[in-house]
């Protein structure tokens, strides 16, 4: 069993920068990748960040260069770094994490609350 907890999310304006933090517990050693999902009014889930224990990583195309997925596992937290955001980039962000052998495609079996991330222009 695995436990997801966000933290971060908040009102920014457009151009800003913003933090978003998921702290895991309960079984953590079964993890093997965490990352990121949002939903924005409207829109499907779609996968943002996203880390592997090997390393491995995967990006949303509209976020390369403004994201950054980092993980601590002396902390079991995976983070999200967020630069430059613009407006498309408000929606509810969930913390995702899964124990697969195999690390892509990502298949989150644990969801984090969700956190609210709005962007004012």
């Amino acid at each position: 069993q695995v436990q997801l907890v966000e933290s971060g999310g908040g009102l920014v304006q457009a151009g800003g920068s913003l933090g978003l933090s998921c702290a895991a517990s309960g079984s953590v050693f079964s993890i093997n990748v965490m990352g990121w999902y949002r939903q924005a009014p409207g829109k499907q889930r779609e996968l943002v960040a996203a880390k592997a224990s090997d390393g491995s990583s995967r990006y949303a195309d509209s976020v390369k260069g403004r994201f950054t997925i980092s993980r601590d596992n002396a902390k079991n937290t995976v983070y999200l770094q967020m630069n430059n955001v613009k407006p498309e980039d408000t929606a509810v962000y969930y913390c995702a994490a899964s124990s697969a052998g195999r690390s892509w495609p990502f298949s989150a079996g644990y969801w984090g609350q969700g956190t609210l991330v709005t962007v004012s222009s």
